[in-house]
């Protein structure tokens, strides 16, 4: 299993569903978005499983889990379920080793880059961010939740070198 040198990088253990995310470095990207959360949060030590799939694949666990049977970019899994929270305040943090999975379509993620005009590495890293965030305990279930887990998106992509992806939404 993959370990950066970094103490505060996350363990990513991969499974390859569609061989297209091998050529894509989805372990790179997925190390680079756990590091990069970790750092952020200042979590160190925590696992997390991602699966780089197709659509038929995401759209099967979609349905499955949360009653929509369609194709989606990612899904996340966390490992426990987090407290109820003031609305836009930032969760506690998970006091656990293993944060949970991931499921990630390279064919979602593939239009949805070609349709921004974004590089396709910069939009798979911005949905793992987002899942990793959601392992811990971040969601956008109300607009303040949103805004608390946009601004974390934004400042974690922003010190990996990403563009803000929000910008060309907000105009």
């Amino acid at each position: 299993m993959p370990e950066s040198d970094d103490e505060h990088a996350g363990i990513v253990d991969l499974v390859i569903e569609d061989e297209r995310w091998d050529d894509a470095d989805l372990l790179g990207m997925s190390e680079r978005a756990a590091q990069g959360v970790g750092e952020w949060l200042g979590l160190t030590g925590f696992q997390v499983v991602v699966m780089g799939c197709d659509d038929e694949r995401i759209a099967g666990l979609n349905a499955e889990f949360r009653g929509k049977p369609k194709a989606t970019n990612v899904l996340s899994w966390p490992a426990i379920e987090f407290d109820a929270r003031a609305p836009g305040a930032a969760p506690d943090l998970p006091d656990v080793e293993e944060l949970g999975d991931i499921a990630i379509s390279y064919d979602t993620c593939l239009r949805e880059a070609e349709a921004q005009g974004k590089p396709f590495a910069d939009h798979a890293t911005h949905l793992l961010v987002h899942a990793i965030l959601h392992l811990a305990g971040y969601d956008h279930i109300d607009d303040q939740d949103a805004e608390t887990m946009e601004d974390a998106e934004r400042s974690i992509l922003g010190k990996l070198g990403i563009p803000d992806p929000y910008l060309e939404l907000e105009t």
